[in-house]
């Protein structure tokens, strides 16, 4: 019997064994703590583990179980919110009361709960691993397929059960193998959670996640099956973001990983998403969401478990066809586990006290996103936006600049328009997408012919406004010529009227693309029609005062999202408004 030598906070050393190999999940102390093996020598074998050591004490025994970290996948996973080493929390609560105990054994799917299966297959037809042998009803918006295990060779099936009512730990199918075993198929399988999960070919990224967030969706989209993240200091709104994200993109599934994250944080987001109606489904958001919260006062091995749980319930969804969005939130408090455990550890330290090996984790994680072909022929994708909260803000600091290596969107959040109340706080200039020509394809076919281009225009206003900027604030705005004040008041159009969004209104939390355009094809009218104003003659006092900035700002409340032909009435006015004053007469609008 293997016994504990040494306890270091999380970390426990096992003197002179052989019995345990890399990444094996073990059992440690009379308690059966969950843990896992991260470094295995002659002298000493070292493990994790993912629950309290308080009370731990060396002489208690260290039980291998022979298989790696894993999470258990099948019906009952949407819904349900787990800690970091997949637990359910609600199970957890009714065992040990509000705080966790540690050693409590409980199943992370209810073993108990039946569900209604219906069978795709049928004697003599051949699986292969990731086609689907039955499905069932998981909520009244997700189809649970239960697909053969990637680690499964497959073969030939011999016997199904009728369709009917079942646990997840039911036998419903049986194949006979090439070698003549038998192989029982349950409705769940196990899955290592920092192994991803295979796929048959990935797919070009060209389509886009529709947010109905214009500073998203116009300035810096991002695709499905892309990476993005948002990096911002404190209160700059990083959470409030993934939580918009999180309602109105167009994913099948979003998984939302608390990682670190205050408890009330996690409340706040299990109250917001029960009372939610998702406008896709008419159903409460959470019929389609997967939480994994790991909060502050959690154990810090289990915080640097969560995202790989969290990526391999994404992958596993993916794997049915579905689009899964990931929020993880945030991995800077995750690179901060990395960072306790590497010192308790004695691994040489890096920048700032990280471990080296912090850009390969990072990218591991970001890596696992993607737009794929499965196993089973469907296509699916996940994409991962990740929060980073870089101290002070300074976005120099390692976790957000070795994330900015690994993704092609970065949404920098911008203290100053936050503590003005603009939200979302994206700073237009300091973000970016790569994703832009990638996505150029579907806007012309699915938006307009021209989008690109005037996407390009209103990016081109803010870039020219920013510049100008800086000597309006050394000098002041009256030194400017009026075609530069046009612009400046035309920026403004764009900064309030466009990129800034109302949550809390029912036509401006999400704005479908359709809209999007035709106010940016409206601000770059009113642009182009006061230019015209002021080469005939007329001062910017007079373009101003037309009242148009303004209708602009106001554009976003005043045409519904499921009117846009409205917008033609007001071009048509905008249009008669700016003759007259070309001709010398007085604008109908003023």
């Amino acid at each position: 019997m293997d016994r504990i030598y040494s306890i270091n906070g999380p970390v426990v050393k096992v003197k002179a064994s052989k019995s345990f190999s890399m990444t094996e999940m073990v059992y440690v102390g009379n308690k059966r703590l969950i843990s896992e093996v991260i470094n295995v020598s002659s002298d000493f074998t070292t493990i994790q583990v993912y629950e309290g050591t308080t009370g731990l004490m060396p002489g208690e025994p260290v039980v291998g179980t022979g298989a790696a970290m894993s999470a258990l996948l099948g019906p009952g996973i949407i819904t349900n919110i787990f800690d970091g080493i997949e637990r359910p929390l609600r199970a957890l609560a009714d065992l040990t009361g509000a705080f966790i105990g540690d050693g409590a054994e409980v199943s992370p799917l209810d073993t108990e709960r039946k569900f209604k299966v219906t069978m795709t297959v049928k004697p003599g037809d051949r699986l292969s691993a990731g086609e689907v042998y039955c499905t069932c009803p998981e909520t009244p918006v997700v189809t649970h397929k239960c697909m053969l295990s990637p680690l499964s060779k497959g073969g030939e099936v011999v016997w199904t059960a009728p369709d009917g009512e079942y646990t997840i730990n039911d036998t419903v199918c049986k194949i006979r193998t090439a070698e003549g075993s038998e192989e029982e198929l349950t409705l769940c399988q196990r899955w290592p959670i920092r192994t991803p999960r295979p796929s048959k070919e990935r797919l070009p990224i060209d389509r886009p996640l529709v947010t109905g967030q214009r500073v998203i969706d116009t300035i810096a989209p991002i695709a499905k099956g892309g990476t993005a993240a948002i990096p911002g200091g404190f209160g700059t709104g990083k959470t409030m973001t993934q939580h918009q994200l999180a309602k109105w993109c167009d994913a099948d599934i979003i998984v939302y990983i608390g990682c670190g994250e205050r408890g009330n944080e996690m409340t706040q987001v299990l109250e917001e998403f029960t009372e939610l109606i998702d406008p896709r489904t008419d159903r409460p958001l959470t019929d389609r969401t997967v939480l994994i919260a790991n909060t502050s006062n959690m154990p810090v091995a289990a915080r640097e478990a969560s995202i790989y749980t969290g990526i391999t319930l994404a992958e596993y969804y993916r794997d049915m066809g579905y689009h899964i969005a990931i929020m993880a939130d945030s991995t800077s408090r995750w690179a901060e586990a990395l960072r306790e455990l590497s010192g308790r550890l004695e691994e040489m330290p890096a920048e700032e006290g990280f471990p080296a090996y912090l850009p390969s984790r990072i990218s591991e994680f970001y890596e696992r996103a993607g737009y794929v072909k499965t196993l089973g022929g469907s296509e699916g994708s996940v994409s991962i936006i990740g929060a980073v909260s870089p101290q002070g803000s300074d976005f120099s600091e390692p976790v957000t600049q070795n994330t900015k290596r690994f993704v092609r969107c970065f949404w920098a959040l911008d203290k100053s328009l936050a503590y003005a109340r603009h939200y979302p706080a994206i700073n237009w200039n300091d973000s970016y997408s790569e994703y832009t020509d990638d996505l150029a394809a579907y806007y012309k076919a699915n938006v307009a012919e021209d989008f690109m281009q005037v996407r390009q225009d209103i990016a081109n206003i803010l870039n020219r406004e920013n510049s100008l900027m800086e000597i309006v604030k050394l000098m002041g705005a009256d030194v400017l010529p009026d075609d530069q004040k046009l612009l400046i008041e035309t920026a403004r159009a764009v900064r309030v009227g466009f990129l800034q969004q109302n949550a809390y209104h029912k036509d401006d939390t999400y704005v479908p693309l359709a809209k999007q355009y035709k106010m940016m094809k409206l601000i770059l009218k009113f642009y182009e029609l006061g230019g015209r104003a002021l080469d005939n003659g007329s001062p910017i006092s007079a373009v101003t005062g037309t009242g148009w900035v303004e209708k602009l700002i106001k554009l976003k409340y005043d045409i519904p999202n499921d009117k846009p032909e409205l917008f033609d009435s007001y071009s048509k006015q905008m249009e008669q408004d700016f003759n007259a004053l070309i001709s010398g007469g007085e604008p109908v609008g003023a």
